[in-house]
């Protein structure tokens, strides 16, 4: 295997960032707020399972008041 200099190295990566498509401002932020809100709502879920399971255990094992 070839071993690339620090200066081609530098320069190769230069050629490939050239060829990212960048996301506009707006798609970030559209991305971000989207992201934003499946973590609520995938916190939401867990709490709503996490009580109903908690209580079915209480329920079950005669723990609940």
């Amino acid at each position: 295997m070839a071993k690339t200099n620090p200066l081609q190295f530098l320069q190769q990566v230069r050629q490939e960032t050239a060829k990212v498509t960048w996301p506009s401002r707006r798609e970030t932020i559209t991305s971000t707020i989207m992201v934003f809100v499946m973590v609520f709502l995938a916190a939401i879920f867990f709490f709503a399972v996490d009580q109903v399971l908690s209580f079915l255990v209480k329920q079950l094992f005669g723990f609940g008041g």
